[in-house]
């Protein structure tokens, strides 16, 4: 069991985990029981904490990517989606089309020319989790 808690918490000294990456990190090495017993430890004594790790992923991530992309990334490591859209309204992300733009110029140096081209650059975009409306927008804008 103390070498469960040593594990996590090598873990956690590199980066903030959710409970649910720390479970899977962990399984290997511990039954579920014993797993859950050290991450219930972690938490009470605030080493681990899946509203900080949402907040540390938002502030690192937030200027490359889209809501979409955030909120699903995020879920996808287990936090919980209620946490999910309290960060996600709570922190101050600069305007979608601001960042999208910010995104676009490190990508692109010059406008689409064809259709193709607008096509690609509206992938790029979306990929990155950016709403439609928001790059139609901004594609429009930067042909005028």
């Amino acid at each position: 069991m103390n070498e469960l808690r040593q594990r996590a918490v090598r873990f956690l000294a590199r980066r903030e985990h959710t409970r649910a990456e720390l479970t899977r990190k962990l399984a290997p090495h511990g039954t579920l029981e014993e797993i859950e017993t050290v991450l219930n430890e972690l938490a009470t004594n605030g080493l681990q904490s899946d509203a900080r790790f949402a907040e540390s992923y938002l502030r690192s991530q937030a200027a490359r990517l889209g809501t979409a992309r955030l909120r699903q990334s995020l879920r996808s490591k287990g936090v919980e989606p209620a946490l999910i859209e309290s960060h996600l309204a709570g922190v101050e992300l600069p305007d979608e089309t601001a960042r999208a733009r910010a995104v676009w110029e490190r990508k692109f140096a010059t406008p689409p020319t064809d259709t193709h081209d607008w096509a690609r650059q509206a992938r790029f975009l979306q990929g990155r989790g950016f709403a439609t409306d928001v790059i139609r927008r901004l594609l429009k804008n930067i042909e005028e």
